[in-house]
């Protein structure tokens, strides 16, 4: 009966938000549109207030402990130790939520009966002499989950990764829980300016580890010395801490790098186009507004037979640019792929032509993550014309295939936890503008022509980058203007929607999308939304 009220509620909630799109999903539904309908479905009840007590109602999964003890053969020691150096508020919480027959340490607190107490972390040293230890830092107030102990315990391997981290929640006034954080698998670009391991995590330590530790923020200073240290933290995607608080997401401004670096690599800036001269000639304009002191142009005219476009094309050849004709149909990777034999960057740039350049430092910010020797293509924050996003990094699974996480949101919006304008890894970025370098570009064969010749070739060539361990880089504070499909049209038109599908057929052939969690998603956000809403 619970089920069923908070159900209703979701239902109400969507209906109260778009009564005539949520009369259309059920009208595709009616239809057998059921991909389409869930789309929609999942857009609306996701945005309910009653969404994730739901989700809690019906589909938290249960923690299931490994079978298989460490190969040590003995259950790791997991001791859980309560931080009051920012207060004991709520702290008979934080001990009640502990398993029966677990005693935890109580750090900085005032005098209590009966719990074992120390003033400062370092005060531990003595006692913690095993490298076998692993702390369960819990901030007080906060709350175990029923079974975190056993979950962390079940992933501790004796060559496994240093910091365990899972899920959270927040927990209001009244208990309540609400406003979940389903995070993805390491990204330490991310967690550069929003720490979401803090207090959600276990750390394996050493005992003279802790007596260098400050007693306020040594939790942190804990896990940030793990991480700088080139730890790649695993991820348990499970709700395993109920917090009263936690840190907030950071946006940073532009690095100090842009200005102060001196040598920078040539960029060949690579540009598709058939006829459309307005898009290109504004394009084009952007390009020389740019502040980047070695940029190469090569327009690839697919057919253009506008007198306008065709006189403005010779007035850049004539110059600027290097202007090469390629016949026949419109094949976004076979254009692009016969471009970069007439490249002379070590850096290639794939620019739409439709793409308005509106920051003069958008290149130096993307060369700054494509020169890194772990990236492999860097994509920027791509704006609809009325300010709404169109890209801020794509995600495999989405609609079976790949999505932008973030589309249509406001340019001022946050987004999931800040993601729409945090820098961090992605799975994929759009080829409308994507940096990447040549020799990494030719190592994995360009884009594929025969498979992907308009959509999702920019997804392939990423998965193939990071298939060789070049992630993919999502830079927000990149931020152009996108025109999308305005020169070819869009994938949604009626002449596009059979060769659409086929490209998206062998997608999933071939990357498995339609099964595939992608890392840097989660597997409780809906695959049928673009926002990182909660599936229910």
């Amino acid at each position: 009966m619970q089920k069923l009220r908070l159900w209703l509620r979701v239902q109400g909630d969507a209906v109260k938000l778009a009564p005539l799109g949520y009369l259309q999903a059920i009208g595709w539904r009616a239809r057998g549109l059921k991909v389409r309908s869930r789309n929609r479905f999942s857009a609306l009840t996701g945005h309910s207030r009653w969404a994730y007590p739901f989700w809690i109602a019906c589909r938290e999964p249960q923690i299931r402990i490994v079978a298989d003890c460490p190969s040590s053969g003995e259950p790791p020691r997991i001791v859980p130790v309560i931080d009051c150096s920012d207060g004991a508020e709520n702290i008979a919480d934080s001990l009640a939520s502990l398993p029966p027959g677990v005693e935890a340490i109580v750090v900085g607190a005032p005098p209590m009966p009966n719990v074992r107490q120390v003033a400062a972390i370092g005060e531990l040293a003595g006692e913690l002499d095993s490298s076998d230890i692993w702390l369960c830092p819990i901030r007080s107030g906060d709350r175990l989950a029923d079974g975190a102990l056993d979950a962390y315990a079940a992933t501790v391997t004796a060559d496994g990764p240093s910091v365990i981290y899972a899920d959270d929640d927040l927990l209001d006034a009244n208990g309540n829980r609400a406003n979940p954080h389903f995070k993805p698998d390491w990204n330490p670009e991310l967690f550069e300016h929003h720490d979401f391991l803090t207090g959600a995590s276990v750390i394996k330590v050493r005992g003279d580890e802790l007596k260098r530790l400050p007693a306020h923020g040594w939790a942190r200073a804990l896990v940030a010395e793990r991480v700088g240290g080139g730890a790649n933290p695993l991820h348990i995607p499970l709700v395993l801490h109920h917090r009263r608080d936690r840190p907030r997401p950071v946006i940073p401004e532009k690095p100090r790098e842009i200005a102060s670096r001196g040598e920078w690599p040539t960029v060949t800036v690579i540009i598709p186009t058939r006829n459309r001269v307005d898009l290109l000639r504004k394009c084009i304009e952007g390009i020389r507004q740019t502040r980047y002191p070695a940029i190469e142009i090569v327009i690839v005219d697919n057919e253009s037979d506008d007198p306008q476009t065709v006189q403005f094309l010779s007035g850049l050849a004539a110059g600027e640019a290097k202007v090469i004709r390629v016949p026949g149909p419109f094949n976004f990777s076979r254009l692009n792929n016969e471009a970069v034999a007439f490249a002379g960057g070590d850096l290639l740039c794939f620019l739409n032509n439709d793409i308005e350049i509106i920051d003069p430092d958008w290149l130096s910010l993307l060369a700054l993550q494509a020169i890194r020797p772990e990236i492999g293509a860097a994509g920027a924050r791509l704006l609809y014309a009325d300010g709404t996003i169109q890209h801020a990094g794509v995600f495999t699974g989405i609609g079976g295939g790949a999505g932008h996480g973030h589309r249509y949101i406001g340019k001022d919006e946050t987004g999931y936890f800040e993601r729409a304008r945090i820098p961090q890894r992605v799975s994929a970025v759009t080829g409308a503008c994507l940096v990447v370098s040549r020799a990494k570009f030719l190592a994995v064969g360009g884009f594929d022509e025969e498979n992907f010749p308009v959509a999702f070739n920019d997804v392939d060539l990423c998965l193939k980058l990071n298939e060789r361990g070049w992630q993919s880089f999502y830079e927000p504070r990149a931020t152009l203007i996108h025109h999308e499909s305005k020169s070819r049209g869009s994938d949604r038109l009626k002449g596009n929607r059979g060769r659409f599908a086929r490209e998206l057929q062998s997608l999933k052939a071939k990357w498995h999308t339609d099964d595939r969690r992608d890392p840097f998603h989660h597997p409780q956000l809906s695959a049928f939304c673009e926002q990182f809403l909660i599936a229910i």
